[in-house]
């Protein structure tokens, strides 16, 4: 099998985030590395630590 790839320009007019969750990312395009990064906006003391629950896809 040949797999030929031709990158070409891009333009994206807007777009529309409903929601981000914990850990998210949004790529438009091509990139050579991405770094991760992470902050809380809460105070540690507020944080519950707990059984984690299963991710079930919507179906």
């Amino acid at each position: 099998m040949i797999f030929n790839v031709v990158n070409k320009d891009i333009c994206v007019g807007s777009i529309k985030v409903r929601a981000i969750a914990s850990s998210s990312l949004l790529l438009v395009g091509d990139t050579k590395s991405i770094q991760l990064s992470s902050a809380f906006d809460t105070p540690p003391e507020s944080l519950i630590v707990g059984p984690l629950v299963p991710f079930v896809p919507k179906g």
